[in-house]
């Protein structure tokens, strides 16, 4: 991709669920939180029915600072690459000021998206090209 990169925002609250028993996050928070944001992204864009089609071929987070209960959060997902079959993305996960702690960014990281096509069998998964309708509206101008 050239110029502005597309994103996706989510803002939330982390939730009792989000934490273990000292109300710290859980870590496998962060990959709920990408999550929500991409599809931020995708609809933002009129992408329809990405998610159940794109598994993540590579995933990989860098933790910072610790998220707790009751603090907001706001996620960013930026898409980075565009291939044939496989998509690039980068994210930031931003704990927001909460009693005595400031902004924070608490991960980031990146992540591949491999597209196995709407019809793919679970059990003989193989990538495919993206639709051309796809490609078109996450690499145009916002």
């Amino acid at each position: 991709m050239s110029g502005q990169r597309c994103s996706g925002v989510h803002r939330t609250q982390m939730q009792w669920i989000d934490t273990d028993a000292s109300g710290i996050y859980h870590n496998s928070t962060v990959i709920r939180l990408v999550e929500a944001a991409e599809a931020q992204l995708m609809t933002a864009r009129g992408v329809r029915g990405f998610t159940p089609c794109a598994p993540r071929a590579h995933y990989e987070v860098d933790f910072e600072t610790p998220l707790v209960f009751g603090q907001a959060v706001e996620t960013t997902v930026w898409l980075d690459r565009v291939g044939a079959t496989s998509m690039g993305f980068s994210f930031e996960v931003w704990g927001e000021p909460y009693d005595d702690r400031l902004r924070r960014r608490a991960a980031f990281g990146r992540y591949v998206a491999v597209h196995v096509g709407a019809d793919a069998d679970p059990g003989a998964l193989s990538a495919v090209p993206w639709p051309a309708a796809w490609v078109e509206a996450l690499t145009a101008p916002a």
